[in-house]
């Protein structure tokens, strides 16, 4: 779904994007890991996600390369783009669902753990996954990406008050999908 293609030489890189990284990665350590984090949380699934950290380095890299400034803040900066990339990959998918195309199964873990961390993570996972995309890109940027909400409402050019309508009401939703999912279990004797 995801395309990239961005190379990992191994010399420092002394650009705008600072030194002690590889030369053709703007991205550290610490930020890959975020921008893994923010794809998966916005439903990429794992096969994809190497692509799409790929996809930022990318757009990173042509940034600079475009003689354009640097981002204030990478972190935050890549963690939109994964977040973008997330929802462009929820718009493919849901014109191949329109084809009939099912990808449930992308999303099932391969090793199903009877553990009830693992059930609210993927209970957690679905009910995000079902979040219109305006709402779970404000909602992943707020708590795993921790952007403030004035940075949120910066990086997408929406004002803040859309930024917070859009999470009180994502909050809302994935809070009473939570809900209905504890009764169901309760209900069913699990």
């Amino acid at each position: 779904m995801l395309r990239g293609g961005a190379r990992r030489d191994q010399g420092v890189y002394a650009g705008p994007f600072g030194a002690g990284r590889t030369e053709d990665d703007p991205l550290d350590a610490a930020q890959e890991r975020r921008v893994r984090a923010v794809l998966a949380l916005g439903g990429v699934p794992q096969a994809d996600l190497p692509d799409g950290v790929q996809q930022v380095r990318l757009r990173l890299l042509e940034r600079a390369a475009s003689g354009r400034e640097a981002p204030r803040d990478v972190s935050a900066w890549a963690a939109v783009v994964a977040s973008n990339l997330a929802m462009d990959w929820h718009r493919a998918k849901r014109r191949q669902e329109r084809l009939g195309e099912r990808l449930a199964a992308l999303r099932e873990p391969a090793h199903p753990s009877g553990e009830e961390t693992s059930l609210l993570s993927l209970a957690v996972a679905q009910s995000l996954d079902e979040l219109p995309d305006t709402q779970r890109q404000v909602l992943v940027l707020r708590f795993f990406a921790d952007l403030p909400v004035r940075g949120i409402a910066e990086e997408l050019g929406i004002p803040e008050g859309t930024v917070k309508s859009r999470l009180h009401t994502a909050v809302r939703a994935l809070r009473a999908r939570l809900h209905e999912d504890e009764h169901e279990h309760e209900d069913e004797g699990v």
